[in-house]
């Protein structure tokens, strides 16, 4: 049964957009009609294995006879985005909500900046789609990795031509789009959207920090806004080593894989930079500021990068160490 108030959708199609994310077509469980939607909201899918997931809706807004959504296979998940990708089959029924907009477009915005950083995409296509319906100046900057690792490429370049701008960095960090140079100039009446990794976030924030309250559009379905806290507001922290019987505290200018290190307990690194995965470890209790880019919801909640991960303010953290 549906929650309350809530949608029953049948799985009418699903495609490999990428080898790591699938397009799901959704259509109305009892053949009637759905609630219309505007670009940039999402529904949250009820699936069976308990879990729920939150979705951006990527088709054009209006009254649709469908929800499309495009679904990531997260590193090494085992939750819900594993079930969406090994379990999930045309014909099954999911319950879900009506859709909820809390990244809306504002529609009288003359120069709009679209930026998204691999899914992020999926809620960007339905604005860029809204944008160019409604003859408003728009710019959508898509980065990924590679052409092959970017979803729904040809449809969006067939669609927006030249208002669409690629840019592929190899998933190095050094390589990343210039947000701040972007960001540099704001034109009269200008509005930037972003949506993707927390990295990309913080950094289009930060660039456009002096931008007027209300242009600078962003969403957050995982973690919170902590994780748009600038690094150096850090604040010293415990952390307690549960299997090892410890407790260090973790200054504010050195990270919980320093002073592990400096205790002389080994933690596999390798970027060092809250990418790679390498460094994570189990924690117990205590309420975590992540800082990373790799984990999903379901590792969130029991798993931390030691590189860059801190405590809440007046958190102590209880690793599995």
């Amino acid at each position: 049964m549906p929650p309350l108030n809530g949608l029953l959708l049948k799985v009418d199609r699903i495609d490999a957009a990428t080898p790591r994310i699938r397009r799901i077509e959704l259509s109305p469980a009892d053949g009637g009609a759905l609630p219309a939607f505007t670009a940039g909201a999402h529904i949250d899918v009820t699936l069976p294995i308990g879990e729920t997931r939150s979705y951006s809706l990527l088709n054009d807004q209006g009254a649709p006879d469908r929800y499309v959504v495009g679904v990531l296979r997260e590193t090494e998940s085992t939750g819900g985005s594993a079930y969406m990708h090994d379990k999930l089959a045309v014909g099954d029924v999911l319950a879900a909500s009506p859709p909820s907009n809390d990244f809306a477009l504002y529609e009288a915005g003359e120069v709009n900046v679209l930026i998204a950083g691999g899914i992020g995409i999926t809620p960007m296509m339905a604005m860029a789609a809204r944008l160019a319906e409604i003859g408003r100046g728009y710019t959508l900057y898509y980065c990924a990795r590679s052409a092959d690792e970017a979803a729904f490429l040809s449809e969006l370049r067939a669609r927006h031509g030249e208002r669409l701008l690629t840019h592929f960095d190899g998933g190095d960090p050094a390589r990343a789009l210039d947000v701040k140079t972007l960001l540099g100039t704001r034109l009269p009446g200008m509005h930037v959207y972003v949506c993707g990794p927390i990295g990309l976030i913080r950094a289009v924030v930060a660039a456009a920090a002096d931008w007027p309250k209300g242009t600078v559009h962003y969403e957050l379905f995982k973690g919170s806004a902590a994780d748009l806290a600038p690094v150096n507001t850090n604040e010293l922290f415990d952390i307690v080593l549960k299997k090892a019987g410890k407790t260090f505290t973790v200054p504010a200018d050195k990270t919980i894989l320093e002073v592990l290190k400096a205790e002389g307990f080994r933690v596999k690194t390798l970027c060092t930079a809250g990418r790679c995965g390498t460094c994570r470890v189990g924690y117990l209790s205590g309420k975590v500021d992540h800082r990373d880019d790799i984990l999903d919801d379901d590792e969130r909640q029991e798993f931390l990068q030691v590189c860059v991960s801190r405590a809440m303010p007046g958190e102590t953290l209880v690793l599995d160490l």
